[in-house]
């Protein structure tokens, strides 16, 4: 095979990965939007309240770079909110450091988020949304410390933080 060959089979392939992903994450958004939420906004009013990059992932389901947000770095006692609706979604009692980049906690608040199916990227995932507004949050993997053994693996432009009152 000549190198030009396999230069244009590795850019076929990308190019292919790419619009899977896509239209993966297409599929998904459809799936979301069709379940029934407390907190309902057009399109161009979740775009009026959330900035660019919360837009990215609460509504389309994208994912911050890691190692990016300043609530990696949160140790405050306190609660973690929807940064879309303002539903109070993770105490700071179950936050860790989890080494992934992103905000992790080993349990969510009671009737705080929603779980469903996730087929991108060629692999089966769990994506966990705020059950009021079905923002996207991030996925839950089952690598987590005990009590639960679970990590909710959180984009930290999701949340907003709200220290408790002293």
């Amino acid at each position: 095979m000549k190198r030009r060959d396999f230069l244009l089979a590795g850019a076929r392939s990308v190019v292919y990965l790419a619009g899977a992903a896509a239209l993966s994450r297409l599929n998904r958004t459809d799936s979301a939007q069709a379940e029934a939420f407390e907190v309902t906004k057009t399109d161009a009013e979740w775009r009026s309240i959330l900035s660019s990059e919360q837009y990215a992932v609460l509504r389309k389901e994208n994912t911050e770079r890691p190692g990016t947000s300043p609530l990696l770095d949160e140790k405050r006692e306190g609660l973690f909110h929807c940064a879309g609706c303002d539903l109070a979604l993770y105490s700071s009692r179950t936050k860790y450091e989890s080494g992934t980049g992103w905000p992790s906690f080993w349990d969510s608040l009671p009737n705080a988020i929603g779980t469903r199916r996730d087929n991108s990227l060629f692999m089966t995932r769990t994506e966990c949304h705020c059950r009021r507004c079905g923002g996207h949050l991030g996925h839950v993997f089952d690598d987590g410390p005990p009590p639960t053994g679970l990590r909710h693996c959180i984009n930290g432009v999701a949340l907003t933080f709200h220290p408790a009152a002293l």
